[in-house]
Order: structure tokens, then sequence, then C-alpha cells
């Protein structure tokens, strides 16, 4: 076993390049932009606004109308770590949904739906706005199924209008507009690490 960042290591004589610097970004990704490195059809992607100096790659994704708090990073263990669902990493979404949700319907959305893939239950749902046409949600779920947020409020008769994560984890968007990106501070990292931990099956309090 050996530390790259410690110990020096040579393959035939050659010492290997040191190891590229770890960095950490948070970006607020508008609409319109496609999770990638790149894409086939030409559309535009996320590695588009940020800079280029070190390749960084998206922590999940985010639906192409999806806007909101995107980690990205060249932290390989960290970011399989913060994606896996033993970890139960929770994402604060806000949901512009069709009609109104009255504060005697959270009962129902809190009990969770069946999907095709299996139940969908959020950690907690507050009622931000409700209009007779329109109504605010913010929802927060732990796990990154695909589409998950969507369906969960079409399942319950709301079809989603808008939808933007606020936080992933520990880091939050703040006043971060969208297409800005800043890196994650010292403070944010520790926390992200700290967060995942935890051995599988323990849960953080």
């Amino acid at each position: 076993m050996a530390d790259p960042e410690l110990d020096a290591i040579t393959v035939d004589g050659r010492a290997l390049p040191p190891a590229e610097a770890k960095r950490y970004m948070l970006l607020n990704k508008p609409r319109g932009y496609v999770t990638t490195l790149s894409d086939p059809q030409g559309r535009p992607v996320v590695a588009d606004l940020v800079e280029r100096a070190v390749r960084l790659y998206p922590v999940g994704r985010l639906d192409w109308d999806v806007e909101g708090a995107l980690l990205l990073t060249n932290d390989g263990p960290l970011t399989h770590r913060l994606l896996h669902p033993r970890y139960a990493l929770p994402r604060v979404y806000e949901a512009q949904v069709e009609g109104k949700v009255a504060q005697s319907d959270l009962d129902r959305w809190r009990r969770g739906v069946t999907l095709d893939d299996g139940p969908a239950k959020p950690l907690n749902v507050e009622l931000e706005r409700a209009g007779p046409r329109e109504s605010r949600v913010r929802l927060t779920f732990v796990e990154g199924r695909k589409h998950e947020v969507k369906r969960f409020c079409e399942a319950l008769g709301h079809r989603v209008r808008a939808l933007r994560r606020i936080s992933f984890g520990p880091v939050a968007l703040g006043a971060l507009r969208p297409g800005q990106s800043r890196p994650l501070t010292a403070r944010e990292v520790g926390a992200l690490r700290a967060a995942v931990a935890a051995q599988p099956g323990q849960r953080r309090t």
C-alpha cells in the first residue's frame, strides 16, 4: 500500500507525476443544461459553466430542466460515497406544482407513494405557498432515483412545473445565481466527508 501524497513512487526508475490536487465546486445549474462533460447531441453541458483548468466531474445528475445545487469534483472516492444509498445523504428540493396543496394534504405527502421502481417517501415535507392554481412545496429525499421528485408529485396528482435543488447534504445553494459557481470552503468539504464517514447501517444524528 502506498500514499501518493506522502510516498515517492517510481515505475522503471521514473517517478510518477504528482497527484492532481483535489478540487470541489458548487454550481447553481441552470435549466437547459445537461449534467455531463460532453453531449453527442451538442446540447449545453455543465462543464461549460466551470473553469477547465482541472477536469471536474458532476456528483450525480440533475435533469436538463431542473436547476439548483450541483457539486463537481475530481475526488472519485468521495463522489462514490456521496452517491451511495447507504449514507442517505439528504437532497432538498423546491417544487412548483400545479394545483392547490393544503396543509391538510401534507400527511398524505409524508406517508409517501409507491412508484414503479419501489416506495418513495420524503424525509421531510413543507408547504411554502398554496395558491388556487399553483403551490410550492419543499421536499427532502435521501435517494437520487431518476425523476423521483417529479414522479412522486405526479403520483399525488400535482404535475411539477419547475424544480430546484437548494441543497445537497450539508452544502446549501445560498445566494448563488443560476450559472454561477464557487469553490467549496474547507468547512463544507469537511462536512461532506463527515456525512459519509459513518459505517454502513449507522444513522447520523
